[in-house]
């Protein structure tokens, strides 16, 4: 059990921990879902065939078999069971859309990987790799944590659904009727949540891919951070030394900010996509709380809320931080010990502080600013959807239908 979740725990400094080993247990569930095939031949077949039928199921079928199950099944069900289905087609629709985003854009993972090898090549002092070791770990740690929320919601979503007597996400089924004797229900049920669970895979990867990114690009910042602090500090270098180490500093963040472009993309396209259905989510979700949830499907809609906001909001808030760290560094550099230094390096400074003072910003879609400000903003149309519910008397129409 050590062994499994070793990097949860930074590791000491004998042993070599690499950035990218931030995505190690991410990567053990992007293998699962078929993003990875290998290069020889057959298993390289039978992987592709495995990645298709996740595709078509977790990310073709899920929604499909949603939304059809809502035109088809609408007399059937009460108003608890519209409103379930109906909050779980919405960020269903959404895991698909980021699942393609990620797939298309995948090739740019490798680029990234490639970088962050050069920026460890590039770490010389032990407390260097001390931050790169701990933000190895808290990466890591970030993920279990995502992958028992929404392991939870999925668990406890079957077990509701079966006490209950009805399958747990209720899809249309064309090929048999689940009322038709126990083993049809247990049938539908367990391919349900296989169906459900693939889906919760494809959306867990998609959902800590830019979190762990994020982190790994604030641990590296914070490495050049004390590396700009001990500029001109060591009184037995050289001025032709202290200049490499400026120049050794202009580089570190030269290839912070190609990490950044090349990942920009991705995580632009990921959150784009939650942006434009967070709101609507989250009020159908609330509602359903608030009117048709008894005690039991309470506790299981409020985990579902809780896996919405983690898609989003730490992402978000460690966008606004990893600005502000980005914009700290001309101040840094300003405070210095630069005044008693060549011209050639005090102009070589100032040019690299012009270069810093643009802070490093991620926009989802080309719109909307990845920050906790747009985050909220997006978030408040959950208010609007209750507020139409409530004008229009949504709730108690739908209650008086179904008795």
């Amino acid at each position: 059990m050590n062994r499994i979740f070793r990097l949860i725990s930074p590791a000491p400094l004998g042993v070599r921990i690499r950035s990218r080993e931030c995505f190690t247990y991410l990567y053990r569930v992007v293998m699962f879902v078929g993003y990875t095939p290998p290069k020889r031949d057959v298993q390289r077949y039978l992987y592709l065939f495995w990645s298709c039928l996740v595709f078509t199921i977790a990310e073709l079928y899920a929604p499909v078999g949603l939304v059809l199950s809502l035109i088809k099944n609408f007399s059937n069900f009460t108003p608890g069971d519209f409103f379930n289905v109906l909050q779980v087609t919405f960020n269903v629709s959404g895991a698909t859309a980021k699942t393609i985003v990620v797939l298309f854009l995948f090739s740019r993972i490798n680029q990234m990987e490639s970088v962050l090898d050069i920026m460890d090549e590039r770490l010389r002092r032990d407390d260097d790799r001390c931050r790169i070791h701990k933000a190895v770990a808290d990466s890591n740690y970030i993920f279990l944590v995502y992958a028992i929320i929404y392991g939870t919601f999925l668990t406890s979503a079957f077990v509701i659904g079966v006490f209950n007597g009805h399958p747990p996400w209720l899809f249309y089924n064309p090929l048999f009727d689940w009322h038709n004797g126990s083993t049809r229900f247990w049938l539908q049920s367990i391919l349900e949540q296989i169906v459900v669970s693939l889906t919760g895979l494809t959306l867990l990867v998609s959902d800590t891919y830019p979190l762990i990114f994020l982190v790994m690009m604030r641990a590296h910042i914070d490495v050049l951070r004390e590396r700009i602090r001990s500029l001109r500090t060591d009184l037995h270098k050289t001025e032709a030394e202290n200049y490499d180490e400026l120049i050794c500093c202009i580089m570190d963040h030269k290839l912070i900010l190609k990490c950044c472009a090349i990942m920009r993309p991705i995580i632009s396209g990921i959150i784009f996509v939650h942006f434009q259905l967070v709101g609507v989510v989250l009020g159908v979700t609330i509602i359903n709380i608030l009117y048709f949830s008894d005690f039991i499907h309470g506790i299981s809609s409020i985990i579902y809320l809780t896996g919405i906001l983690l898609e989003s909001f730490p992402c978000c808030y460690l966008s606004d931080l990893l600005a502000e760290d980005s914009k700290d560094l001309s101040n840094l550099l300003a405070q210095s010990n630069w005044i008693s230094a060549e011209r050639k390096y005090k102009s070589t400074l100032m040019i690299f502080i012009q270069h810093v003072q643009r802070p490093i910003v991620f926009v989802a879609g080309i719109i909307f600013p990845i920050s906790v400000n747009s985050n909220i903003r997006m978030a408040r149309f959950a208010f609007s959807v209750m507020t139409i519910v409530q004008q229009m008397n949504l709730a108690d129409r739908l209650k008086k239908v179904t008795r």
